[in-house]
């Protein structure tokens, strides 16, 4: 399974975007000040902390990291809350009286200066070089002939958002043209073997209709039994019959792109800004809470704090997922000598409930999923969400039936319905069926519901590992 989303470094776009926002910030500390500040190393400093804090806040969120694509509302979302950790910072900072007070900071003049003019910079500025800057999704297009050929560069050098191609598969008998600029990854037929092993944002089914209609249909019929997202040429499919396929929206790419789940626009952007919100309001509530524990941890044994392991997100792309460290330091070569004490019905999943690797804090930071709450950082990145299916890890998912890869068609969450139906006492199919159940019927009513649920059970330590 490809990696490459998950290590783009930022392009030349990115970078100027980053010098820019810097610059902003700088500006905005001194225009804040109302005065001129050259003449004073305090305030000088002071706009060396904000600097500072800008850019830990933006590495932290990958905030212009080309592996994380995000929507305009996303974006404005993040800065946002990015600047309010930063007016905070320098509020801080101004209050320890390193600024006179006669020339005290405006925290209102430094948050408004910033947010007009960084918003500014993105849609007039950046927009447009994002879009001839370094593409930001893997795409698989099936069809190795003309049809391929064209729509690598609609694709890669199309008007709008720009793609990699890491491939294409071969409808049977279609011989290779020799403008292909990707690997073949093998026959069209093999697509879920390749999907398997290669992460992709979407297939692009790049074919003739009369040659080779039998076998875009069972391409579209593979997609949808695994929920990966797909793209047809205009030309294979009647307009009229596309709007009743229901999902689909044409682009000025010329394919018409289909989700195999009902995404609901809005209420989808209400969920992003939910997450984004409750996550950046819940490190801060929870800071005290979160300093204890991993002061707790490393009095223990002294090893690391933080958990960081590879997990599987959205179609299947790769992400590390941040928990609190609960077991010793040497708990994955312990794992090994015990799979034969498993009591997960299935045996893909791992879970002992007398797991001998886990630390005496880790027991109680467990049972009461506090190890959780470092999540809210992968939350606000966008890795993951308050409510979805609990993301996999890849010697999982490498176990999963065709049909199970599914649940990878959606966002992993910090709550779902196994989280709230008693955990360990599922069984590994029956978790995969609430999994689907999520995705198939999906909507904001589901997710409070859901996360109201989860406080009892969070709170009474129930059905905890």
């Amino acid at each position: 399974m490809s990696a490459r989303l998950d290590s783009l470094s930022p392009g030349w776009p990115a970078k100027l975007n980053v010098l820019y926002d810097v610059v902003i910030v700088l500006v905005g500390c001194f225009l804040a000040t109302l005065r001129v500040v050259i003449d004073d190393p305090r305030y000088l400093t002071l706009m060396a902390v904000g600097a500072g804090t800008w850019l830990v806040g933006a590495g932290s969120l990958r905030l212009y990291s080309p592996a994380t694509p995000r929507t305009a509302q996303d974006q404005a979302a993040l800065t946002i809350v990015l600047l309010l950790a930063t007016s905070l910072v320098l509020f801080v900072w101004e209050r320890m009286g390193v600024v006179p007070e006669k020339h005290a900071f405006s925290v209102t003049s430094f948050g408004v200066i910033c947010f007009v003019w960084m918003l500014a910079g993105r849609y007039v500025i950046f927009s447009p070089l994002h879009a001839i800057g370094d593409p930001v999704e893997d795409v698989l297009v099936v069809g190795t002939g003309p049809a391929g050929v064209a729509a690598w560069h609609a694709l890669t050098e199309g008007r709008g958002r720009r793609r990699c191609v890491v491939g294409f598969l071969a409808f049977e008998g279609e011989i290779a043209h020799r403008g292909l600029k990707a690997p073949i990854l093998g026959n069209a037929s093999e697509l879920l073997t390749v999907l398997a092993r290669q992460a992709v944002a979407e297939v692009f089914i790049a074919g003739r209709t009369l040659v080779h209609g039998h076998e875009m249909q069972q391409i579209v019929r593979a997609c949808e039994e695994v929920g990966q997202p797909f793209a047809l040429p205009l030309h294979a499919l009647a307009f009229e019959r596309a709007r009743l396929l229901g999902g689909a929206a044409l682009t000025e790419d010329g394919f018409l792109h289909y989700l195999s789940t009902d995404t609901r626009p809005f209420q989808y952007a209400v969920k992003r800004m939910l997450d984004i919100v409750a996550s950046a309001l819940g490190l801060v509530v929870l800071s005290p809470l979160l300093l204890f524990v991993a002061i707790a941890i490393k009095a223990t044994d002294g090893g690391p704090v933080f958990f960081k392991q590879r997990r599987v997100g959205l179609n299947g792309a790769y992400f590390d997922m941040l928990k609190f460290r609960s077991m010793v330091m040497n708990a994955d070569a312990m794992k090994d000598k015990l799979m034969a004490q498993n009591e997960m019905q299935g045996g893909v999943v791992f879970k002992m409930k007398n797991d001998p690797r886990i630390t005496s804090i880790g027991r109680f930071i467990r049972k009461f999923s506090v190890d959780e709450l470092p999540q809210l950082i992968n939350i606000l990145r966008g890795d993951m969400t308050i409510v979805g299916p609990r993301p996999a890890v890849p010697r999982e998912v490498a176990q999963y039936k065709v049909w199970q890869r599914r649940r990878l068609s959606v966002r992993p969450g910090l709550t779902c319905y196994w989280q709230v139906s008693g955990r360990n006492e599922i069984g590994f199919d029956e978790w995969m069926q609430l999994d689907l159940r999520y995705v198939d019927h999906w909507n904001l009513k589901i997710d409070v519901e859901l996360i109201l649920k989860t406080f009892p059970v969070v709170l009474t330590g129930r059905g905890a590992s």
